[in-house]
């Protein structure tokens, strides 16, 4: 009986090396697979709306953010002379609003009444509005992923932290006791490279998205900046997908004097995407910007056209 005792003291935690590692790794593969096919099912996306069926400012917003879904809307604008720039640079409203303008188009068009610059406009309250009703259709549609399952996700890959602190412990405790850990030492290792990469790289838009927005990108090379497009023949919808899909370098190239005057930030397009460059501009005045003209321009639905408007 002294002899089984001084046995059973001798592994660690009274658990044999070997015992605790086919546990520990069996563990380990069904926490990350249950893991893994969570994260698959709330990134899937499964009730998003074809491609054919997102706007210029949907897949703007999905591509580069509220900027980029600004500059797809002051294109569109631009394109159907709704929009100038005054000798300050602020924009100017020179005509009504178009037919099917979004809510998005509403509120810019309301911002360059009041005499907004164009590194205003995501800061204004109209502009912003219409934004989050944008942003929240997407959302709806399975598009973005939204803040909540962010968060679930990477509450999710806790579990695997759970593992790894775990593994960490019998790893010092093995060393303490002098038994070999070397297998566990890989194990929790390759585990923990895999929990920080679960952990940081959360993506904001699900795979349905990213599949439209390939398909889009294909379909649409015609409008790179790269490819001198002939944005006129294609309208102001035709511009404002090409911003959408290629940034402010689209814009640049539609207009340069309109992008130039306005200080509109130039991105660069690598990769057949637009790179945002900046940070959206300053930030003063952005509420009531300059003089008053013009109705409030609200509206309802996600904005943008298709799956939300």
């Amino acid at each position: 009986m002294i002899e089984l005792a001084a046995d059973f003291d001798f592994d660690t935690w009274g658990v044999p090396s070997r015992t605790f590692l086919i546990i520990y790794l069996v563990a380990t593969v069904v926490v990350v697979v249950g893991v893994l096919i969570f994260r698959r099912r709330t990134l899937t996306g499964r009730s998003a709306p074809p491609a054919d069926q997102l706007g210029p400012q949907q897949v703007a917003y999905l591509t580069g953010g509220e900027d980029r879904a600004v500059w797809s809307s002051v294109s569109s604008l631009r394109s159907q002379g709704v929009l100038g720039v005054g000798p300050g640079g602020e924009l100017t409203a020179d005509g009504p609003l178009p037919t099917g303008a979004t809510p998005l188009d509403q509120a810019v068009h309301y911002a360059a009444s009041q005499r907004c610059s164009a590194r205003q406009l995501r800061r204004t309250e109209w502009v912003t509005r219409a934004l989050d009703q944008l942003r929240d259709g997407l959302s709806r549609h399975d598009l973005l992923v939204t803040p909540e399952r962010r968060a679930a996700l990477r509450l999710g890959t806790l579990l695997l932290a759970v593992m790894v602190a775990l593994g960490v412990a019998r790893i010092v405790a093995g060393i303490a006791n002098d038994r070999p850990v070397w297998y566990l030492v890989f194990i929790v290792g390759a585990l923990a490279v895999l929990t920080m990469v679960l952990f940081v790289r959360v993506p904001r838009r699900t795979r349905a998205a990213d599949a439209a927005l390939l398909n889009l990108r294909h379909r649409n090379r015609h409008l790179a900046p790269g490819s001198n497009p002939a944005y006129a023949v294609y309208g102001a919808a035709g511009t404002a997908m090409a911003v959408a899909l290629y940034g402010t370098a689209s814009l640049w190239a539609l207009d340069p004097a309109f992008a130039q005057q306005a200080d509109i930030q130039r991105e660069t397009v690598t990769g057949g995407a637009g790179t945002v460059t900046g940070d959206g501009g300053t930030t003063a005045g952005a509420g009531g910007c300059g003089s008053s003209g013009g109705d409030s321009g609200g509206g309802g639905g996600c904005g943008g056209g298709g799956c939300g408007g």
